[in-house]
């Protein structure tokens, strides 16, 4: 009997069957990696810039491949799965072009010394625990980063995308870069807090729940390991009286809904001001009812089906609990009949704390529709939530906007009048039970390095 079948959640048939590694299997990966690391971290950065690149080319070699298979493995639309694909090519190309200097030694003028230097080596062995969510994006997100700055990598990649993980790997090792540098790995949690307690092993990151967050940061902390968590969030986005209501309907419609509405940093609470609620709420059913649930790899499908069965469960009970509590379906909320783990586009109204749907993160195409008094009052429900990730604001006054973002939205990105999953040219995470660390903008290159002072005299 296998260890991880994977299922099709638009047909809920099986796709693969994988087994686990054995303990000598992994530990041999690791001393090869290590091995690796040794000859890679004396690689210029200019030569490694020149590997990223390679491995962008050979990527869009596979676009079609990987993306086919994203699909069919957690349910995404296929054009989002191209997207995916796109915005990981983005990834090297940036990581090529500005790692270099990103890395670039910082020589100081101190008083009593001839000069002191920072400089930014690489550590070792950094291993990534990444979801199914985005197959792809997830994975070059940190391995790209973590290559440029000397480090080696292994991924513990979501067992329903272990197709996706394998054949990243193959795309690596089919580019100019050394295989043993990066390697996908097939464990089970006993292995990983094994893994994370192995002395070759010098950082952790993990992309996930705020509850894994807590067992994989507790086990990086007892082996005194750096860590970066990209967890969970419940992000708010504020709509102003003085908003243009049709680009906040547009832009909260496509930020709560793209990747099947599950998506870490999207737009899961509405927060809109009670002078243009009544408007916002009726151009907002209407979007939401004109949503249609399909197959993936059909062109006029908006959303596919939830990536398994277990989590369509979940957000139903959230959304009953919600229900139960007080809230009120304005569109949505049945579980369809027939195959796949579908879920209907779906707006809960009076919402209040207490309920699943103002407390926690509801993983798939369901919004939280909040009535704020003022523009006070929709910060402060913005501010009350455990999670900090992202967020939003959309008002025609551009200055006022960006000075609430700066300075009084306790998250870590912020979006004005609009709606990007992630760039490479910014940082990428969260505050609070969000996590801690960033991806992305320059950030990310730096996190699992040691940044070194040179005393020279």
């Amino acid at each position: 009997m296998s260890d991880i079948t994977t299922i099709n959640p638009t047909t809920g048939e099986e796709i693969s069957n994988y087994n686990y590694m054995s303990n000598d299997e992994v530990n041999k990966i690791v001393d090869a990696s290590h091995n690796a690391f040794l000859e890679w971290r004396t690689v210029s950065h200019e030569e490694r810039g020149r590997v990223i690149k390679s491995i962008g080319d050979k990527l869009m070699e596979y676009k079609e491949e990987l993306a086919k298979l994203m699909t069919e493995e957690r349910g995404k639309l296929h054009s989002q799965s191209m997207q995916e694909i796109d915005l990981c090519k983005a990834i090297c190309d940036y990581t090529a072009e500005n790692g270099v200097a990103s890395l670039a030694d910082d020589v100081r003028d101190i008083e009593s010394m001839k000069k002191g230097l920072v400089t930014y080596q690489p550590i070792g062995i950094i291993y990534g625990m990444q979801p199914w969510n985005f197959p792809a994006y997830q994975v070059f997100r940190y391995t790209i980063a973590n290559l440029m700055a000397g480090n080696s990598v292994l991924l513990k990649h979501a067992s329903n995308v272990t197709g996706s993980g394998l054949l990243i790997e193959k795309i690596l090792h089919e580019s100019e870069l050394p295989s043993d540098l990066f390697r996908t790995i097939i464990i089970d949690h006993d292995q990983s807090e094994a893994l994370i307690g192995n002395d070759k092993v010098r950082g952790v990151t993990l992309t996930g729940s705020d509850k894994a967050g807590v067992i994989v940061g507790q086990q990086a902390a007892k082996a005194i390991k750096k860590a970066v968590l990209e967890l969970g969030s419940n992000d708010a986005f504020i709509v102003l009286e003085d908003a243009d209501i049709e680009t906040a309907v547009e832009t909260c419609t496509q930020a709560r809904l793209i990747n099947n509405g599950e998506t870490c940093v999207a737009a899961k609470r509405f927060i809109v001001v009670d002078s243009v609620y009544d408007e916002f709420r009726k151009r907002i059913v209407e979007k939401f009812e004109g949503t249609k649930a399909g197959d993936p790899m059909d062109d006029s499908s908006d959303i596919g089906p939830l990536a398994r069965a277990d989590l369509r469960e979940q957000l139903h009970e959230q959304v009953e609990q919600s229900v139960a509590k007080g809230a009120t379906i304005a569109v949505g909320g049945k579980v369809p009949e027939g195959k796949g783990s579908f879920y209907p586009a779906t707006i809960l109204e009076n919402v209040e704390k207490g309920q699943p749907a103002y407390d926690d993160e509801l993983f798939g195409p369901v919004a939280s529709l909040i009535r704020a008094k003022d523009e006070d009052d929709a910060m402060r429900i913005a501010n009350d939530s455990r999670y900090g990730l992202g967020g939003a604001i959309f008002s025609k006054d551009e200055e006022k906007a960006v000075r609430l973002a700066r300075e009084q939205f306790d998250t870590g990105m912020v979006y004005i009048n609009g709606y990007g999953l992630a760039n490479p040219a910014l940082p990428f995470g969260g505050v609070k039970n969000s996590g801690y660390g960033r991806e992305h903008g320059g950030f990310g290159i730096k996190e699992f390095v040691n940044i070194k002072a040179v005393h020279v005299f």
